[in-house]
């Protein structure tokens, strides 16, 4: 399955699930206007995409970069950014 489809039984695509949570976040906050979104989402969703990559790949730090479409060092320098280099 790709990763922008849905399957049979129908679960939501990883894009729509983004957007329905963006859209949540922002009605949650109301008229409050966040500051620097962008490296807030980044944030957000880095460290739990590493968190899951870590199990999927059983830390296998070339594994991991392959997936991501990363080099091994930038994969290096965000694990360590967020206290996850062993």
């Amino acid at each position: 399955m790709s990763g922008n489809t849905a399957d049979a039984v129908g679960n939501i695509t990883l894009k729509q699930a983004v957007r329905d949570t963006l859209r949540n976040y922002f009605l949650n906050i109301g008229a409050e206007q966040p500051v620097d979104f962008y490296g807030i989402l980044l944030e957000e969703i880095e460290r739990p995409l590493l968190e899951v990559l870590i199990n999927h790949t059983h830390y296998n730090q070339v594994k991991m970069a392959q997936i991501l479409g990363l080099s091994r060092g930038t994969l290096r320098k965000k694990l360590k950014q967020y206290g996850m280099l062993d």
